[in-house]
């Protein structure tokens, strides 16, 4: 496997202070190496959101599916994200998107969006997931009075593209709701909802087992093949072969496992830290008491919710580098930002800091469709961190594709087109400075 980070970022330092281990420790998330020869009607690689949600509807549809992942299941993004089942899955907006593939598709997109939450919904009520949700919706807070008057200007959108009426809130409002910080105001989209990822992950790992998949952890691939009609997995200490073959790694993604993956994916790191369990006497102090999921305005956001043991989550986009000294340095800066936007709670101890990676597109939009040069073969990945919902509604669509049948749900044209490649091939994460400094005047600016 090659990756396009050094070696520390696919490591256990990023994610030691993983508040969501504590509440699903590693080892209820082991599962033995896949060792000799297997064999399966399709093999997943990946098992994380994506590749769990493939292998419960495979496994629900009557498929032999075998799954394997480096690490163990959850280890990479889908177990240790913030945790927020909301809109989203694509950076494109909507002018780039009708530009591209017109009106009628930038339409079906959006249309896809919520459909992904109420899959996540549904998966959660069918099997019993108990995930710790809360939240009516999601809030956005404007960072600025020229953020809040584009919040204004768009709120017409939500009705048209998802049926809903968002709720505009002035300053005032926030302070009355609970969401007191330094914002100019905001709007509330009852869509979606918060959840721990771990919990539901592990009821998507317990569910699809029960409904006949084998998942086994430890078992990086480290080749793909095609012997006959099978796809040959290649491991070290087995081999795979599957009549089909889905990947699912997402963000964790190698240039060779296959080749093709090479420079159509780039893996950006976003920070997060949660506090200890916060008192009445805190949350009053700094004004914010609602259960609501809010993320900011700023291209660079921030996100951040109220947990029901009343920790507080708080996490950023950023980090462009992967070391031991460059993690301390993004905690140190998460802290700062934290402190910032809440220094009501500046004495308020963090114990709990680590960092992922969410995975952008060289479109600006998701994947989902075959891997060319790779018979019977498919892919889903590029979430741009909103993967809870669009990750698991991609598996399901995956499903669908390796079981040769044509999606039963919404499947949008934007996930179809062919993924585009990044300029500078191995070496394309030396564009992402340019990019995040040019977010970061945006956002001052705006």
């Amino acid at each position: 496997m090659r990756h396009i980070f050094s070696d520390h970022a696919y490591g256990p330092a990023p994610v030691a202070g993983n508040y969501w281990a504590e509440t699903v420790p590693d080892s209820a998330l082991m599962r033995p190496s896949a060792t000799g020869d297997i064999r399966a009607d399709v093999a997943v690689i990946g098992a994380g959101f994506t590749g769990l949600s493939a292998a419960l509807h495979l496994a629900q549809a009557g498929a032999d599916v075998v799954v394997v992942d480096a690490q163990h299941p959850g280890w990479g993004a889908s177990g240790r994200n913030g945790g927020f089942c909301c809109l989203g899955g694509a950076k494109a907006d909507d002018a780039m998107i009708r530009r591209q593939f017109g009106e009628a598709a930038r339409a079906d997109w959006r249309r896809t969006e919520a459909d992904a939450i109420a899959l996540v919904a549904d998966l959660l009520n069918r099997h019993g997931i108990d995930a710790d949700t809360h939240s009516r919706g999601e809030t956005l807070l404007a960072h600025s009075p020229a953020a809040m008057r584009g919040i204004e200007a768009e709120a017409g959108n939500a009705t048209r593209d998802y049926g809903v009426t968002p709720t505009l809130h002035d300053a005032g409002d926030l302070d009355r709701l609970g969401l007191s910080g330094p914002f100019h105001g905001g709007a509330t989209l009852p869509l979606g909802f918060a959840l721990n990822p771990r919990k539901y992950l592990n009821g998507l790992l317990l569910s699809a087992e029960a409904a006949g998949a084998r998942i086994h952890g430890q078992s990086p691939v480290i080749r793909i093949g095609e012997e006959g009609e099978n796809q040959s997995l290649t491991l070290p200490n087995g081999r795979i072969l599957a009549r089909r073959l889905i990947l699912a790694t997402n963000g964790y993604s190698s240039e060779d496992v296959p080749g093709w993956m090479a420079a159509r994916y780039m893996p950006a790191q976003s920070n997060v830290l949660v506090t200890r369990p916060l008192t009445g006497a805190e949350t009053q102090a700094a004004g914010w008491t609602s259960a609501q999921m809010a993320f900011d305005s700023r291209v660079l956001l921030h996100y951040f919710r109220l947990m029901p043991d009343n920790r507080f989550l708080f996490g950023r986009r950023g980090g462009l580098m992967s070391s031991p000294r460059a993690d301390a340095a993004a905690i140190r800066t998460t802290r700062q930002h934290f402190e910032t936007m809440f220094p009501a709670w500046a004495h308020v101890e963090s114990p709990h800091n680590w960092s992922g990676m969410v995975c952008l597109s060289a479109g600006l939009v998701p994947y989902c469709g075959p891997i060319p040069g790779l018979r019977n073969s498919f892919a889903g990945f590029a979430y741009h961190g909103n993967g809870v919902a669009m990750g698991s509604y991609t598996g399901a669509l995956l499903a669908d594709l390796a079981l040769g049948r044509t999606p039963e749900r919404r499947y949008p044209a934007i996930m179809q087109a062919p993924a585009k490649r990044f300029p500078l091939g191995q070496f394309r994460r030396a564009i992402m400075p340019a990019i995040y400094a040019m977010a970061a005047i945006r956002d001052r600016l705006s």
